[in-house]
């Protein structure tokens, strides 16, 4: 009896505890509102009283103004809000290619720091050390002049066979004809192999070394279902004609620039961060995983990787994240991502808190996503561990 009105009185103060809090959490909704209101309230007067057009309609006009590299069709006539597409796609790719990077080789860099080889330690340091303590900035535009200055004329590229051109103008590389096609089928059969591979895993290995083999088969069956599709389709070579280079497709030299600088400068903090995770692995573990008999790259693969990624991916999170930001000094190079598709839309209609508005809410809005997959992949990495 005294246990049931226990139970009683505890319910009825966990009630009253969770009404105050709805109360106090509506006031706070309530003020930042009026706060919001209060500051529209302001601006749309200030704007008004100096005759300055407002609001998102300019969206629907004509941009005036050409996009050097876009992955949709665009020219002058078309309207503004195609314009910050073509922007955003430009943004989302060299953001994420360059994650990809970074990610790969923070890892590599991680494991030459740990390495016993003098040699290699030192490479691995000299690279943190190197890049860390230098701005961005300063970075990009030292990129940009190495491939713009270094690099040889268009006219007399540097050949890599007959599939890839280097010169000031970028990387030309061969491509499938219809490449779309190809790039879908290729991005199909790799996803194919990573869910039945994966499922053929899991019987054997722990969820999350399972996940991990099976992405990179996916990888690399999806690279291999790309040349074989390239062979059957036949493929687009770069060629140099008496003016130009005709053929395959091309990475500018401001997407070049923008991509190294950007998976240099968070490789190195990529690495640290998964240098201290291995760190922090008892060395407990590899001693158990030497005495079981297990080389050095299954005592990584098996036994010290697993639990230093589930320590590694929240400040993973912010890298990423960062990197996303980072993406916008892009305008240093003359790369056509989403900040630099404002500053042209600012200087030819004026609206600046509109255009600004909109960069803060995309990017807003990327990095809400990357938390989202982060925290969804930090649960499947936790539970992987866990239940291995």
């Amino acid at each position: 009896m005294s246990l049931k009105i226990g139970d009683a009185a505890w319910r009825r103060r966990e009630r009253r505890r969770k009404g105050k809090e709805a109360i106090w959490q509506g006031l706070l909704v309530l003020a930042l509102v009026m706060l919001m209101g209060i500051f529209i309230f302001n601006v749309s007067a200030n704007l008004n009283a100096r005759n300055i057009q407002s609001g998102f309609g300019f969206l629907l006009d004509r941009a005036g103004f050409e996009v050097g590299e876009s992955m949709i069709e665009f020219d002058s006539t078309a309207q503004y809000f195609k314009a910050f597409l073509a922007g955003l796609i430009n943004t989302i790719k060299v953001s994420t290619v360059s994650i990809i990077t970074a990610t790969i080789l923070g890892v590599i860099v991680a494991l030459c720091r740990l390495s016993k080889h003098p040699l290699l330690k030192f490479i691995g340091a000299a690279h943190v050390e190197f890049y860390r303590n230098i701005p961005l900035l300063v970075q990009l535009l030292l990129f940009y002049l190495l491939i713009t200055e270094l690099l040889p004329d268009s006219f007399d590229p540097i050949h890599f066979g007959s599939w890839a051109l280097l010169s000031k103008a970028g990387l030309m590389f061969a491509i499938p004809n219809h490449w779309v096609m190809a790039l879908l089928g290729a991005i199909a059969i790799g996803i194919g192999v990573l869910y039945f591979l994966r499922r053929y895993l899991l019987k054997r290995w722990t969820s999350l070394n399972a996940s991990i083999a099976g992405f990179c088969a996916g990888c690399v069956i999806g690279l291999l279902s790309w040349l074989c599709l390239g062979y059957l389709l036949g493929w687009s070579k770069p060629e140099v004609q008496r003016f130009s280079i005709v053929g395959g497709a091309t990475m500018s030299p401001e997407f070049l620039a923008l991509w190294i600088g950007l998976t240099m400068f968070t490789s190195a903090a990529i690495a640290e961060i998964f240098r201290a995770g291995f760190l922090a692995v008892p060395k407990d573990q590899w001693n158990a995983a030497h005495a079981l008999g297990m080389s050095t790259t299954e005592t990584i693969s098996y036994v010290i990787f697993p639990q230093a990624l589930r320590l590694a991916i929240p400040p993973l999170a912010s890298q990423y994240m960062n990197l996303t930001k980072n993406s916008s000094l892009a305008v240093v190079v003359g790369y056509p991502d989403l900040v630099s598709i404002g500053n042209s839309t600012i200087n030819l209609n004026g609206q600046a808190l509109e255009v600004i508005v909109i960069i803060m809410t995309v990017y807003l809005t990327l990095n809400l996503i990357t938390s989202v997959l982060m925290n969804w992949i930090n649960a499947k990495v936790t539970r992987g561990t866990q239940h291995g």
